[in-house]
């Protein structure tokens, strides 16, 4: 007589026990695994700002100074003479032969009176849809392009100073006393939206050479990461930076004060003046009867740019800053606004250390 054959099988409960172990080691496993990712996504950022900040010093060795951080087009400016015009370039467009791209930057037309930089139809036609990984953090959340203009949005600011700090209780009151005229000097702001400084390495009409940054160089922000979304008060995310609507070639439409002061529009685009800690992006008001959608040009934070949109970023933290010597560190969202305030500026004499 044969005897039955016994079959061995999970009951139940192993079965479940087996499952709850599993999914402990997945939950265990997971947080390790994406900060392993976002540590190589900071990895690939800094990488970034240190190719861009190398450039600027490629560049100074060639033209003797540092590319304005934003400019009407001026002959000075561009490969051949012409009149002003337009909203101009940035400080991107004059990096380009520094990042391998000298074809587009040949190509690039300065000249046109009234429609030159991002309005050129000749400049279109080579920036629209076109990416440039140099100048995108890998951990944005931000859109590629702007908002109706097919030009990418950078993820890259550059760093014009910073505005008054005012005193505290363990602060002394830092002054930083060269405001740019056109955005009405001092705190106040204007229809431009804030104040702009003209104390750092990049700023409207800007040509400072290593030699200015008397502060050193490795004491001294050059670039800066505008890489997370805002939120209004509303709840509402907002895709903010210094490009604005128009992306990472976008300049400004005079390297004078316009209309006698702080009554123009004085934007200055892909550059920022410090006014803010280090990922400031939630609570931002719709002050002034704009919609959500505008923010709040007054405090420097605007859908359509602000001169003071802060430093941020999707680092948990903090975000990367790319020094005058090239050497890229990761800031502290901790980072007190006097110290923003003295490493922003180039030559205020008060050296701050980071170590």
């Amino acid at each position: 007589m044969r005897r039955p054959r016994i079959r061995f099988a999970f009951t139940l409960v192993e079965l479940l026990v087996v499952i709850a172990i599993i999914g402990i080691l997945v939950a265990l496993l997971l947080p390790a695994v994406q900060a392993a990712r976002e540590a190589g996504r900071r990895s690939s950022c800094q990488n970034n700002l240190k190719q861009l900040a190398l450039a600027q010093h490629n560049r100074h060795d060639n033209r003797k100074y540092l590319p304005p951080g934003c400019t009407t087009d001026l002959g000075e400016w561009g490969a051949s003479p012409g009149g002003p015009g337009g909203w101009g370039s940035s400080w991107m467009v004059f990096s380009l032969p520094y990042i391998e791209q000298t074809a587009m930057y040949n190509r690039w037309d300065f000249t046109v009176a009234g429609n030159s930089g991002y309005v050129n139809p000749n400049n279109r036609a080579m920036r629209d849809n076109i990416i440039f990984p140099a100048f995108r953090c890998p951990s944005t959340n931000l859109r590629e392009f702007g908002e109706g203009v097919p030009a990418m949005i950078a993820n890259y600011v550059g760093i014009s100073g910073c505005v008054t700090i005012p005193a505290t209780a363990n602060t002394p009151l830092f002054n930083e006393a060269r405001i740019d005229p056109s955005a009405g000097g001092g705190n106040s702001c204007c229809s431009g939206g804030g104040p702009a400084s003209a104390g750092g390495c990049f700023f409207r009409g800007s040509k400072i050479k290593l030699a200015d940054i008397t502060d050193g160089t490795s004491n001294t922000m050059m670039i800066g990461e505008h890489g997370s979304k805002f939120t209004t008060t509303d709840f509402s995310k907002r895709d903010w930076s210094a490009g604005g609507l128009y992306g990472w070639c976008m300049g400004t439409n005079t390297n004078t004060p316009p209309n006698g002061g702080a009554t123009g529009d004085n934007r200055q685009f892909n550059c920022t003046t410090i006014r803010y800690l280090i990922n400031t992006t939630t609570g931002w008001t719709t002050a002034g009867g704009l919609s959500t959608q505008s923010g709040d040009c007054g405090a420097g934070v605007c859908y359509d740019v602000g001169n003071n949109i802060p430093l941020n970023s999707n680092h948990p933290g903090g975000c990367n800053v790319a020094m005058g010597d090239a050497s890229v560190r990761f800031m502290s969202q901790t980072t007190t606004l006097d110290i923003l305030g003295k490493l922003s500026t180039r030559d205020e004499g008060m050296v701050v250390s980071l170590d």
